[in-house]
């Protein structure tokens, strides 16, 4: 039973660049953004307490930008402040993931100890690649994000930040997956 508001919960936020490009053609910025302010609400509402207890303040202004973001544009009605907001995620995740590479475990050591707790050394360094890889990644996804935002048509911000944004996450994602198998059968 839990599993359909689970999954529904998920799609709506991997799809919130096609729903806020069909919003926009209907719709005031404002009012899109109120319903991306909603959708964040839902999303995190169980989570975000544990998600981000032991996050530093600059993690936590990672976890705010979307908001800020999302109240800015109910406050000015600006489209393009809406159309950043994937721009907004992809500078929120470098935050988070970044920062752990200056105060370790990193994000993917994180994760991986919920797995196995006793991470061998290479394993260690192997996820500190890993968490690299990713803050390169949001950085070219965030830089793309913006000009999309600001040079780029309606349509072709959505193609990017609905699909091609989620085809190239999870190319490295599987990627990553099938070099982790073969660096840590190796070890």
């Amino acid at each position: 039973m839990k599993r359909g508001p689970a999954a529904a919960r998920y799609l709506l936020f991997a799809l919130y660049p096609l729903l806020i490009f069909a919003g926009l053609q209907f719709f005031e910025a404002r009012t899109v953004g109120i319903c991306v302010l909603i959708a964040l609400a839902i999303r995190y509402r169980r989570t975000a307490l544990h998600m981000v207890s032991s996050f530093s303040p600059g993690q936590w202004l990672a976890v705010a930008l979307p908001v800020l973001l999302g109240a800015a544009v109910v406050a000015t009605n600006s489209e393009a402040l809406l159309l950043l907001y994937p721009a907004s995620i992809s500078a929120s995740m470098l935050i988070i993931f970044g920062s752990t590479l200056f105060k370790p475990p990193t994000m993917i050591e994180r994760l991986a100890r919920l797995r196995e707790p006793n991470l061998p050394e290479q394993s260690i360094r192997y996820t500190r690649r890993v968490t690299e890889a990713w803050c390169v990644f949001f950085v070219c996804n965030g830089a793309i994000a913006v000009y999309t935002a600001l040079y780029a048509s309606r349509e072709a911000w959505a193609l990017y930040n609905g699909f091609i944004a989620y085809l190239l996450m999870g190319a490295l994602f599987a990627g990553e997956r099938l070099v982790r198998r073969r660096v840590l059968s190796a070890a």
